[in-house]
């Protein structure tokens, strides 16, 4: 008898702890965006082709936790020349049915050009990465289902709400246990075949937070791959929500250039 209760009161507590589908994916997001009050580092982009040649991308970003998951990001581009002074901002928002707002500053024609919503999943500056991987998925925009767990690791199934508005079919993302930190996600195309994988290839604990120093994103249709190298990584620097107007989209902050 005693070991029956023993045993019951074992099952309550594990059934206590286990977290919910919707539990795991945001606690995934806020490690993978929201560490800190603030961030900020500086990235090397190593883009390479399916014939090998490669181009390489540097930038600063910088981004800003405004409360109750709104966020705000900013991108400054400072090689090569064709690409150099470029800024990429996002107001990011959280509420249902509410779009990001996303600026391009293209400085050789002096032009501020929003990006739709539906451009969202394009090509980030020409690499494998899309905008959306810079800023991240509204939780809301897929349905998610836990489809296995193991000791170390969940594995989640996702599929969009709005089929129409993706290129994909549905994506799995696979998130470590401890860290929370999404550390593979593949993405399926509308014929259920794996065209895309994205992953964290260097893990390392900076000021207390888990965080990805290296990024991978395979284009598996087309070949290529683009590799994101972070360094100088920072938390809680104090940066102001002045930064994030269009005012510093033409002329940058001291913090985007130094």
């Amino acid at each position: 008898m005693k070991k029956w209760i023993a045993a019951l009161l074992t099952l309550a507590s594990i059934n206590t702890f286990a977290l919910t589908v919707d539990e795991i994916v945001t606690k995934a997001n806020e490690a993978a965006y929201y560490a800190g009050n603030d961030g900020q580092a500086d990235v090397k982009m190593t883009i390479t082709d399916a014939g090998g040649g490669e181009r390489v991308r540097e930038f600063r970003i910088l981004r800003l936790n405004t409360g109750e998951g709104t966020q705000k990001f900013y991108v400054y581009f400072t090689a090569p020349a064709d690409v150099a002074r470029q800024v990429f901002m996002v107001w990011k928002e959280v509420a249902q049915g509410k779009d990001d707002s996303r600026w391009l500053f293209l400085p050789a024609l002096n032009l501020v050009k929003p990006i739709a919503p539906g451009d969202k999943r394009t090509s980030f500056v020409g690499s494998d990465f899309v905008y959306e991987d810079v800023s991240g998925r509204a939780l809301w925009e897929d349905t998610h289902e836990l489809i296995e767990e193991t000791d170390t690791q969940y594995l989640i199934k996702n599929t969009p709400n709005d089929p129409g508005a993706v290129d994909f079919s549905e994506y799995t993302v696979l998130i470590d246990k401890q860290t929370f930190l999404p550390v593979k996600a593949e993405y399926l195309d509308k014929n259920g075949k794996l065209f895309r994988r994205v992953e964290a290839v260097k893990i390392e604990t900076v000021q207390g937070h888990p965080t990805v120093i290296e990024s991978r994103v395979d284009d598996l249709a087309r070949g290529g791959h683009t590799v994101n190298s972070f360094s100088n990584i920072q938390y809680d620097t104090g940066l102001t929500d002045m930064i994030f107007t269009e005012r510093f989209l033409r002329r940058p902050p001291r913090e985007a250039t130094r």
